[in-house]
């Protein structure tokens, strides 16, 4: 059974109409909070494009529909962005109306991450598009996310502006502030690099992350793999 959903929120952005354009207008800037994807004035789908202040897209197939708008307001030197996205669901509305909810959450923190903290800056997005990197199957499991808290070094105490320092095996040592936690989300921001972790088991899905490093990066799928192995050992 089809139904419709919507998801409205309302946020204010530490940059200026254009930046917030440019992150959720150009392929580059998508990448940088979201992950990428083609997007034009004359891309599918595309029914207004007014920059800086308005984008809306909505595809169709049939009965089903996909549609999201942008409208972005200055505001004393900042800007306020209204975000709508509604559409079908055709299976499990309840449970992908929850996570497309929470999903948008911080997804809209992760786009405020990046215009205060690396505005004017593009990232690598690290996995493949758009899930990122994705642990195994098994993690749709319940206790799947608790174990990937507890390796990252979580504990109950911690909480958003706590500094981490992970070890992950095989990779870089990761020096990082804790700018999100949800029970099934968990962002770090470190001065190169977001890392976001989704407890997608909470909605029937194996855990996943994805990474939007900033800077020279050399070997993206090397890096990728690395935090594969990191989850498939956390979850195995």
């Amino acid at each position: 059974m089809t139904k419709e959903f919507i998801c409205v929120r309302e946020v204010n952005l530490p940059a200026s109409p254009d930046d917030v354009w440019d992150a959720v207008a150009t392929t580059e800037g998508l990448a940088s909070w979201l992950f990428p994807m083609p997007i034009s004035a004359v891309g599918e789908g595309t029914s207004s494009w007014e920059p800086p202040h308005h984008l809306a897209i909505r595809i169709e197939r049939g009965d089903w529909f996909n549609a999201l708008e942008y409208v972005i307001e200055g505001k004393d030197g900042s800007s306020k962005l209204r975000y709508v996205h509604n559409g079908i669901f055709v299976d499990d509305w309840e449970v992908q109306y929850d996570a497309v909810q929470q999903h948008t959450d911080f997804y809209l923190h992760t786009l405020g991450q990046y215009l205060e903290y690396f505005k004017g800056q593009t990232a690598t997005f690290v996995g493949d598009v758009p899930g990122g990197i994705q642990g195994p199957a098994n993690s749709s499991k319940a206790d799947s996310f608790d174990r990937v808290k507890k390796a990252l070094g979580l504990v109950p105490e911690m909480q958003v502006g706590t500094n981490l320092h992970i070890l992950p095996n095989g990779l870089d040592t990761f020096d990082g502030t804790i700018d999100y936690l949800q029970p099934n989300f968990v962002g770090i921001r470190s001065s190169s690099a977001l890392l976001r972790f989704f407890g997608r088991n909470a909605f029937g899905q194996p855990v996943g992350m994805t990474i939007h490093q900033f800077g020279k990066v050399e070997d993206a799928e090397g890096i990728a793999s690395k935090w594969k192995e990191w989850l498939d050992t956390v979850l195995g």
